[in-house]
């Protein structure tokens, strides 16, 4: 019952670094940065305890090409003359994140006795899971939805005006894009270790209800649902011989899980109103296609236009220094407002290049690629999860401007766990 409570806290601990958010009686201060302080606490004392070195070589060189984009970011809005900072401080940006990681892979590590990038994913996906199911609970429970929103403060107004569902940190395509990175963990995970039939139920269970809930949260989860298709295709072609075994058991458990999946939601989809509209959204481009015979959404149509392009040189260098609204960070901008975003676009190849031009997007896609690079270092043997994890960020990257250093940065800080010493012992042994 006691190891119960403790993987209890440490999944709420998870939610709290992956999907952040504030709480109103803290203003300003959301659940990610309370579990920075800790972390970067925890980071300075086991690391002297250990007598190990604070910064690797690869995390030095990645906090440089950060600093790097913190430099562009500054160069950018100081020529321009604005004050949006959003990328002006990515590099506390990446050390936020990171120490954050490192406390959650620390009470990882101290629960279970050991860490892995299995023992990662099973707490991300269950994190993702548990928010499919309060946006579910909080759309068909106004009184559930009231009783949160008291207390948490993510921006709900918006969310409610525009009609979309939203867990506890869990909302538009910031979720979708962390449900794809999760999608293709658990499609790896799966496919390349041997589960039992337990544990493929489990997992194809959880993929299942993630993407489902998670399309209707926001329409990018599909990236990963592609994705993950995608990849365990190539598993099973190019290395045929050591997953072939697994990923059959796998496409067995998923047709078993999808009989009794579909048939519930073809039920829900005729009797429910919320679910049947909810559905409807999710999968709309589908439902277009089988209706009109047109594959596109209100989503593709509106993204369209918001493919607009610099008409300068300067602004294609180094950009005109806005990556928000002007009419949220800047009081005296004179320009013209076109939508909620900067040039009317949330395209984010475009807004980075409109914040800090090409070379700003250069640098700010090295770090991923870099953190990408440094994890296959970490796990020589799973380099495939890490290539399809880079390929969320850069596909979604062509609808919203979030990446995914959040996650890398869990597998990094599980590095630096290892390589100490004193962070073996788990709560078991007091």
């Amino acid at each position: 019952m006691r190891k119960f409570v403790y993987i209890f806290l440490t999944a709420i601990l998870t939610s709290f670094f992956y999907f952040p958010f504030m709480f109103k009686a803290l203003p300003g201060v959301n659940t990610k940065m309370a579990l920075a302080v800790i972390g970067l606490v925890l980071l300075f004392v086991n690391k002297a305890k250990s007598r190990n070195s604070l910064f690797n070589k690869d995390i030095f060189i990645l906090s440089i090409i950060a600093a790097i984009v913190s430099l562009i970011g500054l160069a950018s809005i100081t020529i321009n003359s604005t004050p949006d900072t959003a990328y002006a401080t990515y590099l506390v940006s990446m050390w936020v994140w990171l120490a954050a990681a490192y406390f959650v892979c620390y009470v990882i590590n101290r629960v279970h006795g050991h860490i892995s990038l299995q023992l990662i994913a099973n707490y991300l996906a269950a994190v993702c899971v548990a928010q499919c199911f309060f946006a579910l609970l909080f759309d068909m429970n106004p009184s559930a939805k009231l009783f949160v929103d008291t207390y948490v403060e993510q921006d709900q107004v918006f969310l409610t005006e525009v009609k979309r569902m939203y867990g506890i940190g869990a909302a538009l395509d910031v979720a979708g894009i962390r449900f794809s990175a999760v999608l293709v963990l658990l499609s790896y995970i799966s496919c390349s270790r041997k589960c039992s039939l337990g544990q493929n139920i489990v997992y194809v269970s959880a993929f299942i209800i993630i993407a489902v809930v998670g399309n209707m949260i926001a329409r990018t989860t599909l990236v990963g649902v592609v994705l993950s298709a995608l990849m365990c295709v190539l598993m099973l072609f190019v290395n045929r011989h050591a997953y072939k075994d697994n990923v059959l058991s796998v496409f067995k458990v998923f047709i078993l899980v999808l009989a009794v999946a579909v048939p519930l939601l073809v039920v829900l989809y005729n009797t429910n109103h919320q679910i049947h509209s909810n559905l409807r959204f999710a999968f709309e481009a589908f439902f277009n296609l089988v209706e009109n015979g047109d594959f596109s959404t209100s989503s593709t149509d509106k993204l369209q236009t918001m493919y607009v392009f610099p008409d300068n040189l300067k602004t294609w260098l180094i950009g005109d220094g806005y990556f928000s609204s002007p009419r949220d960070v800047d009081p005296y901008f004179v320009g013209k407002l076109v939508g909620g975003y900067y040039m009317g676009t949330d395209v984010g190849y475009l807004r980075f290049i409109f914040y800090f031009g090409i070379i700003g997007l250069l640098a700010i896609s090295s770090v991923i690629i870099k953190a990408g690079t440094m994890m296959m270092k970490v796990h020589p043997y799973d380099k495939t999860v890490f290539v399809f994890l880079m390929l969320v960020n850069f596909i979604c990257w062509f609808k919203v401007a979030t990446d995914l250093f959040l996650v890398f940065a869990l597998f990094g800080a599980e590095a630096l766990l290892v390589e100490d010493e004193n962070c073996s012992d788990s709560f078991e042994d007091k």
